[in-house]
């Protein structure tokens, strides 16, 4: 069996695998992980009303704004009790996807 100079080390959940990579995969875009204290837009829309205030605390499950995309309105909901810390859009405005909407603090 001929050995391969370009083998390379891919390590899944503490087990190590000698491997190729495709041109695709070196070339993709860097994981990032989530940040769960930012609400993003899931995809591009317009902001039509806002219901929160910086510094007002909002329970888990309650409306903090809604976003109109694709000719639906998307009530975006507070995903655990905390702190509206930024709010980083204006009713009206046109945001692309992962645009952050808000920051969060849990409290």
């Amino acid at each position: 069996m001929e050995e391969l100079d370009d083998l390379k080390t891919l390590v899944i959940e503490g087990v190590a695998y000698k491997t190729t990579f495709t041109k695709k995969f070196e070339n993709r875009k860097a994981y990032v992980p989530v940040n769960k204290n930012l609400i993003c837009a899931f995809m591009p829309g317009t902001i039509i009303d806002i219901f929160v205030k910086k510094g007002q605390r909002v329970e888990a499950g309650q409306t903090i704004l809604i976003l109109d995309a694709m000719k639906m309105r998307n009530n975006i909901t507070m995903p655990f009790n905390g702190r509206i810390e930024k709010i980083h859009v204006k009713q009206d405005e046109v945001i692309p996807k992962n645009h952050v909407i808000i920051e969060i603090k849990p409290i």
